[in-house]
């Protein structure tokens, strides 16, 4: 099983990256293939919708990761009422080809005590234009879950990133589990 988790916050400094480092953990933990893809460290152009565009570099990975992903975990800082720009244009190199019947988690990171359901509600949105399966559940940090080296220091914010990890995993099995159909027709 390979799961995408999408670092979307484009600061070098990040409480989003340190989220997204968590999420990595806990899944590579259980055993699970981690693709990682980071909008800071892989620095994609401004999507255009150009052809020669789908020529960059950062691009070709992006492409790859999401095509070999059986899963996606999403985290975004919410800026504006939003997910990051960053985060949306990355997705826009996407399409539903690479998202339909695949599990996708939602995760952001709100500050100054304003929370970030709206990033998580805006993501959740894009997400239904590209026919992903997204998860009910969601998870939303907050900057005072994390220490000063960035560690998720909450135990009951941990907890609750664990439920979210867990379900996605469980749905991802369920999604590629061969039917009954399938196993017979290899027989």
């Amino acid at each position: 099983m390979n799961i995408l988790v999408i670092n979307g916050s484009p600061r070098e400094q990040s409480m989003t990256r340190n989220l997204s480092n968590t999420i990595i953990d806990e899944l590579d933990e259980k055993g699970i293939n981690v693709l990682s893809f980071d909008v800071n460290f892989h620095e994609l152009p401004l999507f255009k919708g150009d052809q020669s565009d789908l020529e960059h570099p950062e691009v070709q990975r992006l492409l790859e990761y999401a095509t070999k992903a059986d899963a996606f975990f999403l985290c975004s800082p919410e800026y504006h009422n939003g997910m990051s720009g960053a985060l949306k244009n990355a997705l826009d190199f996407l399409g539903g080809s690479h998202f339909k019947h695949k599990p996708t988690a939602l995760a952001s990171v709100g500050g100054g005590g304003k929370g970030g359901i709206n990033a998580l509600n805006n993501m959740r949105t894009v997400m239904r234009g590209l026919y992903a399966l997204v998860l009910p559940d969601q998870f939303c940090a907050d900057p005072t879950c994390f220490d000063e080296k960035g560690y998720m220091a909450d135990e009951q914010a941990k907890e609750r990133l664990l439920v979210v990890v867990k379900e996605l995993i469980t749905l991802t099995k369920q999604v590629n589990q061969p039917t009954e159909t399938q196993q017979n027709a290899s027989n």
